[in-house]
């Protein structure tokens, strides 16, 4: 099944949920407390619909805005997808840590995790992924690699930041896929993406040195050496780090002397 998508007809119907009538105050955080724990002790499954909004509201004994905004909630923690049509409704679904992603998003934007804390976690997380990504590389993972690598000296040629930058995260992606481990993929994914948002804002920035670093790490990754395609990979992050927050300093600075113009 393709996120996005309702279950095909071959999905199993959902198992009797054992719902109680809610007393709180907070309904909405009941009812998606009692969804979560229907699926803690499986009687509610990965691609199963949850019964019409009518059968719960009766059963939660709550309206039905009340119980949509609950929908809501899980579908923001990526626990449901939502579907519209007569074939439509709530299926549980696969998830992919979405709510990771929203959250280190939200404290970001708040200010509780700064650039700085941003950068530096993302090289300590690369250096393990780099580690286990030399222990299970196979042929088509280095393929890959090196078509990211081709595809990103293209959009820098082209003088495409947007495509260069997204490539270029892109690259990091397919490192913590060759983990093999679904938690390390959506941890990443989750730092990658607000690193994408930073990057977005603080614009063009000369970075000729990385692909020749991804070079670099490439051949020594594909040799199987973890120390070397990790010295690489600081090497270069640490560069970066320097970029991006040498380029943070110089906002304020730029600001005031427009305004003294």
């Amino acid at each position: 099944m393709s996120v996005g998508e309702p279950p095909r007809s071959g999905t199993p119907p959902a198992a009797p949920a054992k719902f109680r009538r809610i007393r709180s105050s907070r309904a909405f955080d009941e009812i998606a407390g009692q969804i979560r724990e229907e699926l803690a002790q499986g009687r509610l499954r990965v691609g199963q619909r949850l019964p019409s909004e009518r059968a719960m509201s009766e059963q939660f004994g709550v309206s039905r805005n009340t119980l949509r905004e609950a929908l809501r909630s899980l579908e923001h923690a990526g626990l449901i997808q939502l579907h519209k049509g007569a074939h439509g409704g709530a299926f549980i679904t696969e998830g992919g840590g979405r709510a990771i992603t929203s959250g280190l998003m939200d404290m970001y934007h708040l200010g509780s995790v700064q650039p700085e804390e941003l950068t530096e976690a993302r090289i300590w997380l690369e250096s393990v992924i780099v580690r286990q990504a030399c222990r299970r590389a196979t042929k088509a993972d280095i393929e890959a690699l090196n078509r990211n690598i081709e595809e990103t000296r293209a959009a820098a040629s082209a003088g495409n930041f947007a495509l260069r930058a997204e490539k270029n995260i892109e690259f990091h992606r397919i490192l913590a896929r060759m983990t093999r481990n679904p938690i390390m993929v959506i941890v990443m994914n989750g730092v990658l993406d607000v690193l994408r948002h930073f990057i977005s804002k603080i614009g063009n920035y000369d970075n000729a040195f990385v692909l020749p670093s991804r070079v670099r790490f490439v051949k020594h990754l594909t040799a199987g050496d973890a120390d070397a395609a990790v010295a690489e990979m600081e090497l270069c992050l640490k560069r970066l780090q320097r970029s991006y927050l040498s380029r943070i300093e110089q906002e304020p600075k730029a600001k005031k002397r427009t305004v003294r113009a």
